[in-house]
């Protein structure tokens, strides 16, 4: 059997199902954790709002996950991150501008589904242009460098910061919610439209089930190309392809959150830890994971919100930066040691 080979349909369903299940623990506990009161089952006044909250924080986390390990498996770099990538930053930025006085006027004219369709349209097309000027600056000869693709996904990112910067200094706060600070940092909205909602879901399952077929093909993609090619994968249409739906996967989740960082770093490498690297176990697995750890990101942030802990709700795209900025330096570390060595 090639690394390529597909799994049993009882195979997947098995390691779907346990995914699902662990995920499903740490939800339960969640919906346990609020803002106000003492840690307990919630009332039920408080469990929509809480059910809510894990749920989209749950939808975002599988994402960025996901995203995370097909950027790292086609680029063959364990530090690539959707976060690092610059593409939850284009993403965030045109997600910023969809909600410009003169474009949300014209689209508060389309019914609610065209609407829904119109963000998530901006937010892919953000992505797409931030990733390609990444990859354009990275390669070299037709290969892309992996030191310098991590180096200007950076700026990037600086970039498209200051552009946001400068639109919110010189036109003050359009968003429509959330705030300026979910557009830099992430943070879970829940003033979003169901119908915003729905898309991104929609857009998020269709991506990991795509991915979920070529997960044995990405183990192949991780042996170089000539090894790939003896395997019969079709190495520069598999990355093209796994690229452009990672890519609109973390915007889809972007566009109903913000730039949460390095949850798309984190989550494959914990996965890592558990399963090992067949990404067949590896993208389920981390999937699950990202969803369960941004969803205690969010009970934490809710949690901290209370007495003189914090003292207001922060949002969770710091809690995972301050997270994942020590995990990065970690795994960088590592990586040049093992250099070194």
């Amino acid at each position: 059997m090639t690394a390529a080979a597909r799994w049993s349909a009882s195979r997947v369903a098995i390691t779907l199902l346990l995914c699902t299940a662990g995920w499903a623990i740490a939800a339960i506990l969640c919906l346990c954790v609020g803002s106000t009161g003492s840690i307990g089952w919630p009332t039920e006044s408080q469990l929509p709002f809480r059910r809510d909250m894990v749920l989209i924080a749950s939808l975002i986390g599988a994402a960025l996950a996901a995203s995370g390990v097909a950027y790292q498996a086609v680029l063959r770099n364990p530090l690539a991150d959707p976060y690092l990538l610059g593409v939850s930053s284009g993403a965030s930025l045109a997600a910023y501008l969809w909600r410009f006085p003169s474009v949300y006027a014209i689209i508060q004219i389309l019914p609610a589904s065209v609407a829904a369709a119109s963000q998530q349209l901006f937010v892919f097309v953000g992505a797409l242009l931030s990733v390609a000027i990444v990859f354009l600056l990275a390669t070299r000869r037709g290969r892309l460098e992996p030191v310098t693709l991590l180096l200007v996904g950076v700026v990037i990112n600086s970039v498209n910061g200051a552009i946001f910067m400068l639109l919110n200094f010189v036109f003050k706060d359009v968003s429509a919610s959330g705030g300026a600070i979910s557009f830099l940092v992430g943070a879970i909205q829940t003033t979003i439209l169901d119908e915003q909602l729905y898309a991104a879901t929609i857009v998020c399952a269709i991506g990991f089930a795509i991915l979920m077929v070529l997960s044995g093909q990405l183990n192949a993609a991780g042996l170089g190309t000539g090894e790939a090619k003896s395997l019969g994968i079709r190495i520069h249409r598999l990355r093209w392809i796994v690229l452009i739906v990672a890519s609109l996967t973390t915007a889809s989740a972007v566009a109903i959150s913000g730039p949460i960082g390095f949850v798309g770093l984190i989550c494959p490498h914990l996965a890592r830890l558990i399963v090992g690297s067949d990404h067949r176990r590896l993208l389920p697995v981390a999937t699950a994971i990202g969803a369960a750890l941004l969803a205690i990101a969010d009970a934490a942030s809710r949690r901290l919100a209370q007495g003189d802990a914090a003292g207001t709700w922060l949002p969770v795209g710091v809690l995972t930066g301050l997270l994942g900025g020590p995990f990065f330096l970690l795994i960088l570390s590592r990586r040049r040691k093992g250099a070194i060595d």
